[in-house]
């Protein structure tokens, strides 16, 4: 499958831990400006010595997160509910010395809760709403008032607070919102793609299970048609007006012999090949497609580090680079291009033809439902060679040419043709 974006990619709970570092940044700044307000704006005596002490320990866990996000091995969910139950502990503990439930910012104890509930399990999920509850209970009975100010003065600051923190609150909750409805419409995307790719692959095996019972039936009438035409051409090779027509039966005979026998063994027969340079790979599947199509013109680049990557020859690859080389045959046997190119990581190849062409909508939907631009086609090697490359973790495009034509171009990582 082709690699997704990183943050994408994330589990829930490393999702999560990701949001956790950076609101413990806003909250140690917010925190922060909110202590100087009080005490430099407004006069409040506020014990700065523990407000200060928590505020450099939510510093410490915010560096410790942002190395912890860099590290290879994935966070557990006991791992970030730890993480939240920290930064509910450090809240309930400002809170604790700014006037406990009285205090106006009481209800971003609420965010733990919305964080846990929407990326962990029901389990931590309750777990943190029990703490979150637990912290604000015991706030109503255990807290430092604030220091006494009129009741004017008091009423109209905590109004203030209230308001301050209804904005805060919602940007926040807005927010989080957006991003799950946004990663919920993602997952149903890639749910879509995987279905229609299980379809597709479903009819790709029935195919393959079709044309393997196709090449055991065939066997043995094209057994006979071999032997008949070598004794045909043993009888009649000296009549001028038949000597012809009995070789090119003859050879037509081999050549679909040859065909069968390579379609009932070159999976196995893939698997247990030694590995071989790529570029060496690539000049030999072009040669023995040239050799099927003798009358193309074709134009062949090859273009990469040297000496190039030892690969496992696969044969599925192989197959639909032939398929993809026969359509643009088909399309302009006199005018074939094959670009390839490769680094240490990637293997692009690009099949140019100067044929009809194709419409946007048919090159939306090749690869993915049997369809073809020619009256006699069907598509079928389009949606092997989409199949084939996908299952390496590739892509397979279709596009039209500038000046006329089309281009067929795939893309595949060589770590799936690693060798063992």
């Amino acid at each position: 499958m082709r690699a997704m974006d990183t943050v994408a990619s994330m589990s829930p709970a490393a999702n999560l831990l990701r949001r956790l570092a950076w609101l413990r940044v806003l909250a140690i700044a917010g925190q922060a400006l909110a202590i100087a307000i009080a005490t430099l704006g407004l006069g409040m005596s506020l014990p700065l010595t523990p407000m200060l002490g928590i505020l450099g320990l939510l510093a410490v866990l915010a560096a410790l997160s942002l190395w912890r996000l860099r590290q290879p091995w994935p966070p557990s969910e006991p791992e970030v509910f730890a993480q939240l139950a920290a930064d509910t502990v450090a809240l309930s503990g400002q809170l604790f010395f700014s006037g406990g439930y009285s205090n106006p910012f009481v209800s971003l104890l609420l965010l733990p809760v919305i964080l846990a509930a929407t990326a962990l399990s029901p389990r931590f999920a309750w777990f943190t709403a029990l703490l979150c509850a637990a912290a604000y209970s015991l706030l109503m009975f255990w807290h430092v008032p604030l220091s006494a100010i009129s009741g004017t003065d008091a009423f109209n600051l905590h109004l203030i607070g209230m308001w301050l923190n209804f904005l805060i609150s919602a940007s926040l909750v807005a927010g989080f919102v957006v991003r799950l409805a946004a990663s919920l419409r993602q997952r149903e995307r890639e749910l879509a793609a995987a279905r229609e790719r299980a379809l597709r692959d479903a009819g790709v095996f029935a195919l393959g299970m079709q044309a393997a019972g196709a090449a055991h039936e065939l066997s043995t009438p094209l057994a006979t048609i071999a032997l008949v035409s070598r004794e045909l051409q043993d009888e009649y090779g000296n009549d001028p007006e038949l000597a012809e027509p009995l070789q090119v039966l003859r050879q037509q005979a081999d050549r679909c012999k040859t065909l069968l026998t390579r379609l009932t063994v070159s999976a196995g027969a893939g698997r247990e090949a030694g590995p071989m340079p790529l570029d060496t790979w690539l000049a030999e599947t072009i040669e023995h497609w040239q050799l099927m199509r003798p009358n193309v013109v074709v134009q062949v680049q090859l273009h990469g580090g040297r000496p190039a990557l030892p690969i496992r020859p696969d044969p599925i690859l192989a197959q639909a680079l032939v398929s993809l080389y026969n359509n643009a045959a088909e399309a302009s046997p006199e005018n074939v291009g094959i670009e390839c190119e490769w680094d240490t990581e990637q293997l692009r190849v690009r099949v140019l033809d100067r044929g009809p062409g194709i419409s946007s909508e048919l090159a939306e939907t090749a690869g993915r439902q049997a369809v073809s631009s020619k009256g006699e086609g069907r598509g079928v090697g389009l949606l092997l060679t989409h199949a084939g490359v996908e299952h390496l973790g590739g892509e397979a495009l279709l596009a039209a040419r500038a000046g006329g034509g089309s281009i067929a171009s795939i893309s595949v990582p060589l770590v799936a043709l690693k060798t063992q």
